[in-house]
């Protein structure tokens, strides 16, 4: 029965109408998220109409394609002009657009592309044998875990702050105060509006992610006229055709980083309302982290786009599990899903997979042929995008001004949003000219709000706040928070002569601290788990003072 079902959902899959309605929904999700202003939630909900009239399969089938064609086609403005096109791409602007302004255009597309098809097969596979058993797992988080874990993930601010340290806090600081502006999630009371009306709604992320990495961008590549006319690459760089294979085995000479992104993916993607805008960010930091040359990560160097691009589309497998597995939308992608299969009368809940066996095989099938779709459709579209590199930076400013203006007055067709890019895209420059990072600001601005809003949820269950070290997953992530503090401080001890006997504890301790909410977790994995990273600590710790007496 299981073979017969599985065969049913490829034959349907595969069926011509589906595969071109897929083709579609892919190359609509590539063009929506190449340019800047325009969501993979705003593609998704476009789509969402046409397939009214479409069996659930195709309807599934065609926004998975524009899920899936999305969270790639972002990484194209990211790399080639330094803007993010969605927020999943964020990350892979650090090193996607130096990479590309260092004359390797076609390298650093190639990377990004096959990253996120290697990602998303990962994704795939986890998706098709582990839906139910993951999907448990976004069930044991309450308001305090996701509090600890957003906790966890503004400490990757330390980071992104490149070489000052205080920079970089300031810059995150002010990106959590604008969260701040507008009516308070929970209660809806306005803070910090002044009086005025307009600012009771608050800054929407989107308009300040464009303001401040493409106005900021663009006011610096044209302030000086001799500049303004010269192309957006290196003239050398323009003949330059897609590197496939130097990109798959820059990706392959890196499987580790590659395995590392997607599994971070994935665990973000089983977490409600967590999504790519965290996971790309988190990824890229791990990798930094656990690079031997961290110091080289933002200069163009292919393990942050592999980090960023694996990561954002592993998150759309763990997404899409929670979706089918308990019904639950890890995003608000899967949330439009949820009400496209509502509408068909068709709610997914823990026996979806038995009741409904053709249609979750097919969504599986579909998710893993759509990067297949993509990685053509972006084969081909690439050397169209790579064209952008010979245009005048004068004249592609004025056309990107253009279409960041219109694709943001499209969120909420107000012209508030669009003086907010304008706002934020001239502090953006500003910051730039004093040398203080954007990415830290970009990451308060997103991830203020969802702390916020979890941390009240916590409160209003209960004001203990000794519920944030008695839970696990809490304790978990706090640590790991208070770990993230140390590690660069650590970092910079390794590389200092004389200075890493003081540091030498630091990973065993890590471990063992690590390992002790592990062993409070049900079931027998992760205890077991906890009990090995425990012992491996204590050895490592033995072994540490074992050397340091000897020396």
């Amino acid at each position: 029965m299981l073979f017969h079902n599985i065969a049913v959902a490829f034959e349907t899959v595969f069926a011509l109408q589906n595969l071109l309605l897929m083709t579609a929904g892919v190359l609509a999700g590539i063009v929506a998220a190449a340019i800047p202003g325009i969501t993979i939630t705003l593609a998704i909900i476009l789509t969402l109409p046409f397939t009214f009239g479409m069996t659930p399969i195709q309807g599934i089938s065609t926004m998975i394609g524009v899920y899936v064609g999305g969270l790639s086609g972002g990484l194209l403005a990211g790399i080639l002009i330094g803007i993010p096109g969605t927020p999943a791409s964020v990350a892979t602007t650090f090193d996607g657009f130096p990479m590309a302004r260092q004359g390797r255009p076609g390298l650093a597309l190639g990377i990004g592309v096959w990253a996120s098809f290697f990602g998303g097969l990962i994704s795939a596979v986890t998706l098709m044998v582990f839906a139910p058993v993951l999907g448990r797992l976004g069930l044991e988080f309450g308001p305090w875990d996701f509090f600890a874990l957003i906790f966890f993930a503004l400490t990757i601010i330390a980071s992104l702050s490149g070489e000052s340290m205080l920079k970089g806090g300031i810059a995150g600081l002010m990106g959590l105060l604008l969260a701040c502006v507008g009516e308070e999630p929970v209660n809806g009371i306005a803070r910090l509006n002044f009086g005025m009306d307009a600012l009771r709604q608050g800054f929407d992320f989107l308009p300040v992610l464009v303001g401040l990495f493409a106005f900021s961008q663009l006011m610096s590549d044209i302030e000086d006229p001799a500049s303004a006319k010269e192309a957006l690459i290196e003239t050398h760089a323009r003949a330059v055709k897609i590197q496939h294979r130097q990109a798959i085995r820059e990706i392959m000479q890196r499987p580790l980083a590659l395995l590392r992104a997607s599994a971070i993916g994935i665990f973000i993607g089983l977490l409600p309302a967590a999504g790519e805008s965290i996971s790309n960010i988190l990824s890229y930091d791990q990798a930094k982290k656990a690079s031997k040359h961290p110091e080289k990560f933002g200069t163009g160097i292919p393990e942050g786009i592999i980090a960023s691009e694996a990561s954002n589309n592993a998150t759309a497998g763990g997404a899409l599990t929670m979706m089918m597995a308990l019904g639950i939308p890890g995003d608000l992608v899967t949330a439009i899903m949820l009400g496209a299969l509502l509408i068909h009368n068709l709610a997914p809940s823990p026996t979806f997979i038995t009741e409904q066996p053709v249609l979750s095989y097919g969504i599986f099938v579909s998710f893993f042929l759509a990067h297949f779709i993509m990685i053509a459709v972006q084969s081909l579209g690439l050397r169209f995008f790579l064209r952008l590199s010979r245009v005048p930076k004068y004249v592609l400013a004025a056309v990107i001004f253009l279409f960041c203006a219109v694709g943001v007055f499209a969120l909420n067709n107000i012209m508030f949003d669009v003086w907010t890019l304008f706002f934020f895209g001239v502090l953006g420059y500003q910051m730039r000219v004093f040398g203080f990072p954007l990415a830290p600001m970009v990451l308060g601005v997103i991830l203020g709000p969802i702390a916020e809003v979890n941390l009240s949820r916590a409160m209003a269950i209960s004001w203990d706040p000794v519920l944030f070290l008695v839970r696990p997953w809490s304790l978990f992530f706090l640590t790991l928070a208070v770990l993230s503090l140390i590690f660069p401080y650590w970092q910079r001890a390794v590389r200092t002569p004389g200075a890493y006997w003081l540091w030498r504890y630091y990973l065993p301790v890590s471990f063992m601290l690590m390992g002790i909410p592990l062993l409070r977790m049900p079931g027998y994995l992760r205890p077991a788990l906890a009990v090995g990273l425990i012992a491996f600590g204590l050895w490592r710790l033995v072994r540490e003072w074992r050397d340091a007496a000897m020396a």
